[in-house]
């Protein structure tokens, strides 16, 4: 039995689609938009057409933008020749926020899993290949510490190293305010195996 207009139902329904939105988020939700002022609903819908239709990615880091270039590959301050790799546009925004890396970014939108049948023509590696005839002297491999980004790195650093570039992976291991006892063996190791001079 349907509790509500089809209309609302409909609604729910399609935000319900959103990821991380469950049934009862998609209800809140939809009573919301309902109950907002129309002028409010008409921005809200021309902005997600508007985004749907003008977001493209970057010709250069594959990044998500809406002009040809992304802010950071077009700015000059930039250093150019260091290039970190990503498995998507959050971690990018992530790195951004430390305000200190200055060099630019290569989006992959993914990471090599034959679980998920994603294979390294499924990832956005073949631009990165062709940016790496350019000057780049380092690539940082920030590829998640998960079964796929650790296959990720292996994969691209293979790829890279004939090439005489040097290839970095961010360090990772035990996170600031952890507790030890708390955390797992694979993590201790990489912090053990990652460690540095006091």
């Amino acid at each position: 039995m349907d509790y509500y207009s089809s209309q609302i139902t409909k609604l729910i329904e399609e935000l319900s689609r959103l990821p991380g939105i469950g049934a009862k988020s998609a209800q809140r939700l939809a009573f919301h938009i309902i109950n907002m002022p129309q002028d409010q609903v008409e921005r809200l819908a021309n902005t997600i057409v508007d985004a749907k239709k003008n977001v493209c990615y970057c010709k250069e880091c594959c990044t998500l933008t809406d002009q040809e270039l992304c802010p950071i590959c077009s700015s000059e301050k930039r250093d150019h020749s260091t290039i970190m790799v990503v498995e998507n546009t959050r971690d990018l925004a992530a790195y951004e926020k430390t305000g200190k890396y200055d060099g630019v970014y290569h989006v992959l939108h993914g990471a090599i899993s034959p679980m998920l049948g994603i294979g390294p023509a499924d990832i956005r590696l073949k631009e990165l290949m062709q940016r790496l005839q350019g000057d780049v002297k380092e690539v940082i491999i920030a590829t998640n510490s998960s079964l796929e980004g650790e296959t990720t790195a292996m994969y691209i650093s293979k790829l890279i190293k004939p090439a005489g570039i040097k290839v970095t992976r961010i360090a990772s291991g035990v996170p600031v305010g952890g507790d030890l006892e708390y955390i797992d063996e694979v993590t201790l190791l990489r912090a053990l195996e990652g460690r540095v001079t006091l």
